[in-house]
């Protein structure tokens, strides 16, 4: 769990709005933690937290990292 303050966990949960990593771990973490909440703790609801976290990683790495990756290299030149 990150750790941010406490003072600062209501601000960030109420307007869904991450300054800093730590933050942004934090209100992906209470989102996944209220979701096995309701669901509850069972092998099936972990495979879905975990499945749907791993489509998030890689389709955020195949729309935003990937294109920047390779506007990178058009401009410093590749690494090969």
């Amino acid at each position: 769990m990150p750790y941010i303050k406490q003072t600062d966990r209501p601000r960030v949960l109420e307007t869904l709005k991450a300054e800093t990593e730590g933050e942004l771990n934090f209100l992906i973490t209470s989102i996944v933690k209220e979701y096995m909440n309701r669901k509850g703790l069972r092998y099936v609801t972990i495979n879905e937290v975990l499945g749907v976290l791993d489509a998030v990683t890689r389709e955020f790495y195949r729309r935003i990292a990937a294109p920047y990756e390779d506007k990178k290299i058009q401009e410093n030149g590749d690494v090969y």
